[in-house]
């Protein structure tokens, strides 16, 4: 291994080697954009409508080629992989705002019949099975005040879809505005590789801690 010398050292980097680190960082930027256009995009979780399944101040990873691969821009599908899942954690564009990413579960896909007695959610007339399912409000509110309780039969279109939030009481989702276009999904979140609690403390404490360590490389499901 050589070493250079001081005068050597002294000498000013030649443009070969600048244009050398150019291409690397524009090469590395290129790869970023592409990652994070096709593959993978982080996302963080601002408000409780997916306790305790997410938590405010969760950092998640989403697959954005599960479902297949589009154009940025355009959001033209040019490759199909798969259809959307009932039950999977999906980041989509909010209907009633585009410029908003929403993140859900879902519950209802095309044709789907879904109905919600007494909170109890019912797909095809079959109770559904949610363990990550949670509520805030013992309260039952009559389908005539309002959907968050009780509400349907409602047949979810062709290319659409029903979601709702885990934190049921607590969450603005399907009941209220309805369907998610399947053409509005940005992916499916699978892995939160960052919790950061703001009303946290400074201690090694999973619960008690600004970082949420327990929740570092939680699988999603």
């Amino acid at each position: 291994m050589s070493i250079l010398s001081e005068k050597e050292a002294e000498k000013p980097i030649s443009k070969s080697a600048l244009r050398e680190y150019a291409e690397a960082i524009i090469i590395a930027v290129l790869l970023a954009l592409v990652i994070r256009a096709f593959v993978v995009q982080a996302f963080k979780i601002p408000s409780g409508s997916m306790k305790s399944t997410l938590l405010i101040g969760d950092h998640i990873l989403v697959n954005k080629f599960i479902y297949g691969i589009k154009i940025p821009f355009w959001n033209k599908e040019i490759l199909h992989f798969s259809d959307p899942k009932r039950q999977d954690i999906v980041v989509f564009k909010y209907p009633v705002d585009p410029s908003k990413d929403f993140i859900k579960r879902v519950i209802g896909l095309p044709g789907d019949t879904v109905r919600i007695q007494d909170k109890v959610v019912y797909v095809n007339d079959q109770r559904l099975v949610e363990p990550y399912a949670v509520f805030s409000d013992s309260k039952i509110m009559p389908a005539g005040l309002s959907t968050r309780d009780n509400m349907g039969p409602i047949i979810v279109p062709l290319n659409c879809l029903f979601v709702m939030g885990d934190n049921r009481d607590e969450s603005y989702d399907s009941r209220f505005w309805k369907f998610v276009d399947i053409k509005e999904l940005k992916g499916k979140a699978f892995i939160i590789y960052w919790s950061w609690n703001r009303d946290g403390e400074l201690t090694w404490k999973p619960t008690e801690s600004y970082v949420r360590w327990n929740r570092i490389g939680k699988w999603l499901h």
